[in-house]
C-alpha cells in the first residue's frame, strides 16, 4: 500500500469507526434505555466522545488499516486459489499460450505481462535466469496488453512470430530493445531475427491470435490482476517485480517441486 492509499484508507476507517460507534450507542439508547442514561447523552456528545477518543488514540487507525489490509489480502489469496484450481487447464496448459524453457518441465511458471510495462522489462533478466538455470522449469507466457493499442499490436506480432518458431527471441527483444513497443518496432525486430515479415503480418490476422489475448484477459480478470507483471509458480502468486524476484522464483519452485500445489496446477 502506498502512502496516499494508506492515508485515504485511514481516513475512511476513522469515519466509519466514528459512525459505527455513534450509531451503536444511539441504537442502545433506543432499544436498551436501562443500559445508558439517555438524559445524560445526546448525539453531539457521542460524536465528541468518538472524536476525542480517536484523537487521543490515533494508533487505532493504523491498527485498523493494517487489519483491513490483512483481511483483504487473505480474501484475495483465497479467491485466487479458487480461480487457479477452477481454471488450471487454461492457465497452465492452454494451446493458445506460448511456452519457453522445458515444455515437459515439472514446475510451471506463468507470467502475465505487457511489452510496455516497465516492471515487466525490469523482471525479464530474472525470468530468463530462472529458465536458463533450471532445466526443469516450464514457462508459460500470457500476453496481456493493458497499455493500449501499441501494446496490443506488439503482442500480436510476437504471437505471430511463434508460427515461425521465434516467439521467445521476439519476446526478449521487445523488452531489451530501446523505445516503446509497437507494431513498427516489432516488425523491425522480426526482420532482424530473419522472419518473413509479410507472412508475419498475415498471421497476425489469424483468429487464434485474438483468442489468445482474450483468454489471457479473461484469466487476469478472474484472478483480480491489478497490474503487470503477475507470476504464478504453480499455485503460488507473486505480483509485480520485487527486488528479490529471483529468490522468490527459486523458493517457490523448490516448494512446488517438493510439496506440489495446494490447488490444481
Amino acid at each position: 500500500m502506498n502512502l496516499k492509499t494508506g492515508l485515504a484508507t485511514a481516513l475512511v476507517a476513522a469515519v466509519v469507526a466514528a459512525l459505527v460507534t455513534a450509531a451503536t450507542i444511539v441504537l442502545v439508547w433506543r432499544l436498551a434505555p436501562g443500559v445508558v442514561n439517555v438524559s445524560s447523552l445526546d448525539e453531539k456528545k457521542v460524536v465528541d466522545i468518538v472524536r476525542d477518543y480517536l484523537t487521543k488514540n490515533p494508533e487505532i487507525l493504523v491498527e485498523m488499516t493494517t487489519e483491513l489490509d490483512k483481511r483483504q489480502a487473505a480474501e484475495q489469496a483465497a479467491q485466487q486459489q479458487k480461480v487457479i484450481s477452477e481454471n488450471a487447464e487454461a492457465l497452465f496448459r492452454s494451446p493458445l499460450a506460448n511456452v519457453a524453457g522445458n515444455p515437459n518441465g515439472d514446475v510451471t511458471v506463468v507470467e502475465f505481462f505487457d511489452y510496455n510495462c516497465g516492471f515487466c522489462r525490469r523482471a525479464l533478466p530474472d525470468v530468463v535466469k530462472l529458465v536458463e538455470g533450471d532445466d526443469k522449469v516450464r514457462l508459460v507466457l500470457k500476453e496481456l496488453p493493458i497499455f493500449g493499442e501499441d501494446s496490443e499490436a506488439a503482442a500480436k506480432v510476437a504471437l505471430a512470430a511463434a508460427k515461425q518458431g521465434k516467439y521467445f527471441e521476439m519476446h526478449q527483444k521487445l523488452f531489451t530493445e530501446p523505445g516503446k513497443a509497437d507494431k513498427e518496432k516489432a516488425l523491425r525486430i522480426a526482420g532482424e531475427l530473419g522472419l518473413d515479415t509479410a507472412k508475419l503480418e498475415e498471421d497476425m490476422k489469424d483468429p487464434s491470435i485474438q483468442k489468445s489475448l482474450d483468454e489471457a484477459k479473461d484469466l487476469a480478470q478472474k484472478l483480480g490482476l491489478q497490474g503487470t507483471p503477475l507470476y504464478l509458480i504453480g499455485d503460488r502468486v507473486v505480483p509485480g517485480a520485487p527486488d528479490d524476484l529471483y529468490e522468490q522464483f527459486t523458493k517457490n519452485v523448490a516448494e512446488v517441486r517438493e510439496k506440489g500445489c495446494k490447488a490444481t496446477c
